[in-house]
């Protein structure tokens, strides 16, 4: 039976790959196996060492913490979430390509859509 952590994680996995655009298979290689382990990490169906989970992180160049964020500790504190955002955002394809394609816009554009964006946020 997956474990809902084990099942968390390989979601976070799965995302954070997707957003930077890596395969599965260009995983497996940085991290040094097959792209079925990988498979098999993000549907939870394997639990990740925490030493393989140490090479994932540096693949994907993010802290060990990222793919517990959204998570609650068992005894109810929050591990990480961003507060007012739903826990599941990065589940969210729509999403995950607006974010992607934001960091596609040049850096002086980007800035004024986010001071657009922001502006329009507080007026609603």
């Amino acid at each position: 039976m997956k474990h809902p952590v084990d099942v968390h994680v390989g979601k976070r996995i799965r995302h954070r790959r997707w957003t930077l655009g890596v395969t599965q298979q260009q995983l497996a290689e940085r991290v040094g196996i097959k792209f079925q382990q990988i498979q098999k990490y993000e549907t939870g169906m394997n639990r990740v060492s925490a030493s393989r989970l140490w090479d994932i992180a540096g693949a994907l160049g993010v802290p060990i913490a990222f793919f517990f964020e959204g998570m609650t500790s068992p005894a109810g504190d929050d591990l990480g979430g961003v507060a007012g955002m739903p826990g599941d955002l990065l589940t969210d394809r729509e999403a995950l390509e607006l974010l992607r394609s934001y960091y596609a816009i040049p850096e002086t554009q980007r800035r004024r859509l986010f001071d657009l964006a922001r502006v329009l946020s507080d007026a609603a």
